[in-house]
């Protein structure tokens, strides 16, 4: 694992502080969440890895004032319930088995519902000896077997559950297997991958919603298998392997944690819980691709990586030598040896089987590639993985630069984006992440990351040392930017449009995140910005939206069926030539906290603070209740909604909601994704 050296030194420094200790018996009581800590605007735009290390060291382990409150504990039919303000537990009498799970990252005693599926038990009887006290001790051995040591030994305290494994022939024990059930809690582990898939520790087991444990083991050997599907019935299953004849004990170390940005003002504000519980939503681990995915038992966009290491660039450590920007690169390097991801060519749905996507690549995949390329050096300082790596960037970037097959500074992609060339079943996708609204040739938002991918690889190149290539990405940007505001602007509404057809058409169905992102990588002049926000905003008082609960619309006004890619109702689809009877409906103007960020984000830049809080607030007040998440009795899922709240969604879970978490840092200065022409306006 490529290691930055600052942060290696402030790990050994920590170390012999004796600030971090992964015993999980030490007199030490576990994670807390980190205290907010004073910034100004600079100081917060990035941790040190000095400063990360050390707060690792705190989460990790924090002196107890006095002595830890006990566990209440509750005799049950199936077992015995144990609960404390930052988890609840519910454990077998009778085999070493978890029958429920729940975290508290906040300590707020905030125990959702059991993501565990019930476990058939084995056909051998159990014996399990408890006590309680400040800690519940629930030792299990064979019927029997009264001199040999329990092969089992769960110990749970107020945010600590122990589990011991020892081997011995009269026990034998078993591998302990969590499987969840993804419709209730889209559990996720995160952590180092091994040759033979194994999750390597230190990881982290993180339920949306909820909270984090953090895993320690005893031998620094030991790995976690770890699995998830979603074809058939979904699960995801993660396995603490027993001790063994070849590894005689093993001790795992589950420690409460809420890991997020320090940020002034948010540890002490409730307005902020779902942000501090909800930080690491956006980052699910798919364990059979290898890669951050839409969810554990979900496709993976090469479009969406960009917005997973914007999170993981702000991220403090997950876990001593482990980062969320580890996950980055082991994910672009996965895309690094060639395998495709939704929106690049060959791309076939995880574990659905099916064609291989024959839609050229995506204008927004090499964009968000490149971004999180960037984004991982800039964070990490691993310019020997840049030095590995940069010819597979560049060959990325060449083929961006390509698509700018006119000349013009702009990327087109070839499916032209014209009214009526869509046939409305979805055979052919257009050009980005809105992969049911027909974006083609010129599209606005593509290029805007476009603009900021080219950015970012002229800073790379000119760290590589290759200057050419750093002044032609530089230049390349430059083009695009001197173009982007006339090519997009619409005159009669005020605002952007989505896209510009081969034809020549602009197509604007009021987009508040094709504004917002322009404003803020600072593609729309400063004079205009406020302009253009006065129009998104009047629109959207116009139309009776409000609802920012469930987010923001992707669009105000209905995407007819003639620039409609997905005609089925159930994606938005109408029989009215208009489309008015499909509006609403997932991506022709569903809400959802997707992108809601840009929105956001603007508003911040420019200063207006009341109009963005306004927003914001109540959708970390939905993020805290879980509203993102999880099935409705209609059969649809939470991730989008009409705007009565009628759920319209997909995935059960997808990440790209919690991006909008970002804009917390965003309105506090210390959001490192804007233009640096908006620093001091928040």
């Amino acid at each position: 694992m490529a290691t930055n050296q600052r942060g290696t030194a402030a790990q050994s420094l920590a170390s012999k502080l004796g600030l971090y200790s992964a015993n999980c018996r030490a007199n030490l009581s576990p994670a807390r969440t980190v205290p907010a800590i004073p910034l100004t605007p600079v100081q917060g735009r990035l941790l040190t890895s000095a400063f990360a290390a050390i707060t690792v060291a705190v989460l990790a382990v924090w002196c107890c004032d006095g002595r830890a409150a006990q566990p209440k504990v509750e005799r049950q039919a199936e077992g015995l319930g144990v609960s404390t303000p930052w988890l609840n537990l519910k454990v077998s009498l009778n085999h070493p088995v978890l029958l429920s799970v729940s975290p508290d990252s906040l300590g707020l005693g905030k125990n959702l519902e059991n993501p565990l599926r019930a476990q058939a038990a084995p056909p051998a009887p159990f014996v399990a000896k408890c006590e309680t006290g400040d800690a519940v001790r629930i030792e299990y051995r064979r019927a029997g077997n009264d001199s040999s040591p329990a092969g089992w030994l769960f110990e749970i305290s107020e945010q600590r559950v122990r589990l011991a494994s020892q081997w011995s022939e009269a026990e034998k024990p078993e591998s302990l297997v969590l499987e969840f059930e993804p419709r209730r809690c889209h559990v996720t582990l995160l952590g180092a991958v091994n040759a033979d898939g194994s999750v390597r520790l230190p990881a982290l087991m993180h339920f949306p919603d909820q909270g984090s444990f953090r895993i320690t083991a005893s031998d620094p050997q030991a790995g976690l298998g770890y699995d998830a599907t979603r074809a058939g019935t979904p699960w995801v299953k993660i396995t603490f392997p027993a001790a063994s004849a070849s590894r005689q004990s093993v001790e795992y170390c589950w420690e409460v944690a809420a890991i997020h940005p320090p940020v002034q003002g948010v540890a002490d504000d409730p307005r902020f819980r779902g942000f501090r519980r909800n930080w690491l939503n956006i980052l699910q681990w798919n364990p059979r691709l290898r890669v951050l995915a839409n969810h554990a038992a979900s496709d993976t966009c090469a479009f969406c990586l960009y917005e997973y290491a914007d999170i993981a660039l702000h991220t403090p450590p997950l876990a001593e030598r482990l980062s969320a920007l580890d996950l980055i690169r082991s994910s672009l390097d996965r895309y690094l040896e060639g395998m495709p991801g939704y929106g690049l060519p060959g791309y076939v749905g995880f574990d659905l089987g099916g064609l291989p996507s024959q839609d050229p690549p995506y204008l927004d995949s090499y964009p968000s590639l490149l971004i999180a390329a960037t984004d991982y050096v800039d964070g990490s300082g691993d310019t020997a993985w840049l030095a590995k790596q940069y010819e597979g960037l560049r060959a990325w970037t060449d083929k961006l630069l390509a698509m700018d097959r006119d000349g013009n500074g702009l990327l087109e992609y070839p499916y032209t984006g014209n009214s009526g060339s869509w046939s409305g079943r979805a055979d052919k996708r257009p050009s980005n992440w809105w992969d049911c609204i027909g974006f083609g040739h010129e599209d606005a938002y593509g290029n805007a990351l476009a603009y900021r991918a080219l950015r970012g690889m002229a800073k790379l190149a000119e760290q590589q040392g290759q200057s050419a290539d750093a002044a032609r990405y530089a230049a390349a940007a430059e083009k695009l930017r001197a173009v982007f505001w006339d090519a997009f602007h619409n005159p009669v509404t005020g605002v952007l449009a989505g896209w510009r057809s081969a034809d020549g058409q602009l197509h604007d169905y009021y987009f508040p995140w094709i504004s917002g992102i322009a404003i803020h990588y600072g593609l729309v002049p400063r004079e205009q910005a406020g302009q253009v926000l006065d129009r998104m905003l009047a629109k959207m008082k116009d139309v009776g939206y409000s609802r920012f609960d469930l987010g923001l619309p992707g669009n105000l006004i209905a995407v007819p069926r003639k620039d409609y890619v997905h005609l089925d109702r159930r994606w938005g689809g109408g029989e009215k030539e208009d489309n008015s009877d499909g509006f609403q409906k997932y991506e022709n103007g569903g809400a959802t906290a997707s992108f809601a960020f840009f929105t956001l984000a603007a508003l911040y830049d420019l200063g207006r603070r009341e109009e963005a809080d306004r927003m914001l607030f109540p959708m970390l007040e939905a993020f805290e209740k879980g509203a993102f998440q999880g099935q409705n009795a209609n059969g649809m899922s939470n991730d989008w909604k009409a705007w009565d709240g009628t759920p319209w969604g997909y995935e059960g879970f997808l990440v790209d909601n919690y991006y909008a978490l970002l804009a917390v840092l965003t309105r506090a200065g210390a959001d490192r994704t804007g233009s640096p022409a908006w620093d001091g306006n928040r």
